[in-house]
């Protein structure tokens, strides 16, 4: 299992990010958030591409904003691994096709509400699922078991179709909720791992 780290709240983000450099993590995942999409809003792109100057590791690009396109074209030429837009935002489908222009990885987001099978047609032009464990906009939310399902199911659409494409899972989780998201490729965590960095190698080992 592969771990990123996110962050959300009030902390110093400078320091923190140097501070998750020196971690065993694979990923750092930065939530972008416009205050219409979601409520909270959180790394203008002046502000993220700052930050992601700091970054020693795989960045891993979250965009909780209603129009993706305002965002993808400043990131260019920048060490990002993902850049992951919401279904539920507008133009998807250009936004993924201008990911792929920029040369990263993209991934697409769904809500806890939205079925796993709005991607099914999206599949062949991804790199990455990223299942929404919570509601996007704030961090400190508990996991909401039902969404294991939609993982389990995702799993198997991927292996059927024999696709490589990573099953991402993001918001609150812990040690607690390992046995809900056994199927997944990588974990999103943030105050689990942000109160004790030792508590990434759980993550990795899913135990």
């Amino acid at each position: 299992m592969e771990v990123s780290v996110s962050f959300l709240g009030d902390y110093n983000y400078k320091e923190l990010i140097k501070e998750i450099n020196n971690t065993s993590c694979d990923y750092i995942h930065f939530d972008v958030m416009d205050g219409r999409f979601v409520k909270t809003k959180n790394l203008d792109v002046y502000e993220l591409k700052e930050l992601l100057g700091i970054s020693n590791k795989k960045n891993d690009i979250h965009l909780m904003v209603q129009n993706p396109m305002e965002y993808v074209d400043h990131l260019k030429n920048f060490n990002i691994e993902y850049i992951t837009v919401h279904y539920e935002a507008s133009d998807v489908v250009k936004s993924i096709k201008e990911i792929k222009r920029l040369g990263y990885k993209v991934g697409v987001a769904i809500n806890p509400d939205t079925s796993y099978s709005v991607l099914e047609d999206l599949l062949d032009s991804i790199d990455l699922i990223l299942v929404m464990g919570v509601v996007p906009g704030k961090s400190g939310q508990s996991f909401i078991p039902d969404v294991s399902s939609k993982i389990d199911n995702l799993k198997e659409i991927i292996k059927d179709r024999n696709l490589n494409v990573k099953i991402s899972v993001d918001g609150g989780i812990n040690n607690m909720v390992l046995k809900y998201v056994s199927n997944a490729d990588i974990l999103v965590s943030a105050s689990y791992v942000l109160n004790d960095f030792k508590n990434i190698e759980i993550l990795k080992n899913g135990k």
